[in-house]
Order: C-alpha cells, then sequence, then structure tokens
C-alpha cells in the first residue's frame, strides 16, 4: 500500500480524534483550572456556582477560596487568582486594571439573640449602638436585657465596609468595644450564644432559626426590598479579573450571568442583577 495513502489515513484519524475529545471535553481538549479567591460574603454563592458549572464542564477545575474582600482585591492584582470576589466597590486605587462583574445584590441584616424582644430599629438608632453611644438595651425603645455586646467584622471585610459606609458615614467609627469576627458565619454564631449581643451579616447566610433578623426604619430585609432601594443596607456581589475576562474566564462569567446561573444565585439566598427566565 502506498506510504502517502497511510499517512493520509493516520492524519485522518488524528484530525476526527481530535475533534471528538474537544466536543466531549465542553469546547476544549485541555484541563483548565480557575482559581477564585475574596470575600466570605461572596464564598458561598460561589462555591455553588461553581460546583454546577465544573459539572457542566468536566474538564474546567474551579478552586474556591474567602479571605476576605481585601484578598479578592489584591489576588485579582497580582494574578493569584483569575477571579477575585468583594463584597462592597473597591476603592479607585485599589480598582485599576480591573474588570468588574456585579454577579448579585446582597443585603446587609442586622441580627440580635432571638431571645431579645427588639424587632424594628432606625439606621440612627443602628449607628447609636455600634458606635458605643447606646450602651444598654434599656436605652432602646422596645428592646430587652443588659449591657449591649457589639460584633463587627474585622477591618478589609467587604460586609464591614459595606456597613460602615451606609450606617456609620465617614465622620463616625465602630465602638473600640466591639468583638471582631472574621466572617459572617462568626458572627451569626456569635450573637446567637449571647442574649444581649448584636452584629450584622449577608442576608444570604441569614438563618431566622439562629438569630433575628431586624427591621430598619419599618422595612424588612428581603429580595424585593433589596431590589426596589426600600431597604437602605445593601451592597453588591462583584467578580473582579484583571483586565477583561478571556477564555474559559470568561465563559464561567458569562453563565453565571446567565439565566441558569442566576437561578443559582438566587438559590444561595443572594438577589440577583439579571432575570432567572
Amino acid at each position: 500500500m502506498d506510504s502517502k495513502y497511510i499517512i493520509g489515513i493516520i492524519i485522518a484519524i488524528i484530525v476526527v480524534v481530535g475533534a471528538y475529545l474537544v466536543f466531549a471535553g465542553g469546547g476544549s481538549g485541555e484541563n483548565t483550572t480557575i482559581n477564585i479567591a475574596g470575600s466570605t460574603s461572596v464564598q458561598p454563592v460561589a462555591e455553588a456556582l461553581a460546583e454546577a458549572y465544573m459539572q457542566e464542564n468536566p474538564n474546567v477545575k474551579i478552586n474556591v477560596q474567602g479571605g476576605g474582600t481585601s484578598v479578592g482585591i489584591k489576588s485579582a492584582q497580582d494574578g493569584t487568582a483569575e477571579i477575585g470576589t468583594a463584597s462592597s466597590e473597591p476603592k479607585a486605587n485599589e480598582s485599576q486594571g480591573l474588570e468588574q462583574t456585579e454577579i448579585a445584590k446582597d443585603g446587609i441584616v442586622v441580627v440580635v439573640n432571638k431571645a431579645n424582644s427588639v424587632s424594628d430599629l432606625t439606621v440612627d438608632q443602628v449607628k447609636d449602638i455600634f458606635s458605643g453611644k447606646t450602651t444598654e438595651w434599656t436605652q432602646v425603645p422596645g428592646a430587652s436585657g443588659g449591657k449591649i455586646n457589639v460584633f463587627t467584622r474585622e477591618d478589609g471585610s467587604g460586609t464591614r465596609d459595606g456597613f460602615t459606609k451606609i450606617v456609620m458615614g465617614k465622620e463616625t467609627n465602630i465602638t473600640a468595644d466591639a468583638v471582631v469576627q472574621s466572617s459572617t458565619e462568626a458572627i451569626a454564631q456569635s450573637v446567637k450564644g449571647d442574649p444581649n449581643g448584636i452584629g450584622y451579616i449577608s442576608l444570604a447566610h441569614y438563618k431566622p432559626e439562629d438569630v433575628k433578623g431586624l427591621k430598619i426604619d419599618g422595612v424588612a430585609p428581603s429580595e424585593a426590598a433589596i431590589l426596589d432601594g426600600t431597604y437602605k443596607i445593601s451592597r453588591p456581589f462583584i467578580f473582579l479579573t484583571k483586565g477583561a475576562p478571556t477564555g474559559e474566564v470568561k465563559a464561567f462569567i458569562d453563565w453565571v450571568m446567565s439565566p441558569e446561573g442566576q437561578k443559582i444565585v438566587q438559590g444561595e439566598g443572594a438577589v440577583p442583577v439579571k432575570s432567572t427566565q
């Protein structure tokens, strides 16, 4: 048999097998790893999105880590993560060179122990409590308990940054007597175990069976109230990339913003910013 004919057959087989591997692998014959790091509030949402995407795209591995919004910004800037996550908008000096994609909105829920009889506070009352101006529950109409124990997040937390911007303002600091916790879950567990405790957590992590979420100025935290702006303490969930995303990173982010991805966002307790239909 002519050697050129045999070589032609071999080349044809290679092309056919290669095409099969590309289509069977979801569009790429190579395995791809995407590292995501940042906000602990965004982390569970990102984990759920990553799990669903990997099931549909077995050639893609997505690693998700926390660390806080400041870690997300730095990781995107220095390239140690393909996607950084933030739960507050980066400052101007932090966002240079970064592309921001808002994947969801989230409310910040002011929570107290379920034994506390208070159910509604104004923004000013919350500010007075977290600044240390109000130190006893007896000073708060409708509340029960003794000395107020304030729980807050650490510096660099997107949740703290959002809460500070919206509630405390530029001139007022959170009291130095506040107990600092390193995650939303730690705040929730601290308030759950302290009858006099108060803190703030992500709506996406709020569990009414553990703590009581307060109305703010008469408005309860909910998806509808966050979208229409009547619930005042809310912030964005953001994906950060160094420059415009490309390749599999872009494919993943595009999928997150699709109805399928936004349904997962909604299922994790965050508020979708795109249609889920």
